[in-house]
C-alpha cells in the first residue's frame, strides 16, 4: 500500500494545494486528515497538516472559525 499524499507529499506543496481547493475539497482533506490522525500513534505530522487546513478554513471564513466544515460535515451522509 503506498503512503497517503496528504501525509507524504511535502508540506510546502500541501500548502499550495490547500489555497487552490474548492470548498467542499478542502473539507474532505480536513475529515480524511482527522480520521488519520486518530489512526496512527505519531501523528505528530498529520495533526500539523491539520492545524494548515484548519487556518486555511479560518481564511476563507473569517470570524467562523471552523463552523462551515462542521456544518458541511452534517451533510455528509457517510462521514
Amino acid at each position: 500500500m503506498s503512503p497517503d499524499p496528504l501525509i507524504s507529499e511535502p508540506v510546502e506543496y500541501f500548502a499550495s494545494r490547500l489555497e487552490r481547493m474548492a470548498d467542499d475539497e478542502l473539507f474532505a482533506t480536513m475529515s480524511k486528515l482527522e480520521k488519520a490522525s486518530e489512526a496512527t500513534e505519531d501523528a505528530e505530522e498529520t495533526l500539523a497538516r491539520v492545524a494548515l487546513t484548519e487556518t486555511e478554513i479560518e481564511r476563507r471564513y473569517p470570524g467562523e472559525l471552523l463552523a462551515p466544515y462542521r456544518n458541511w460535515k452534517q451533510r455528509q451522509p457517510l462521514l
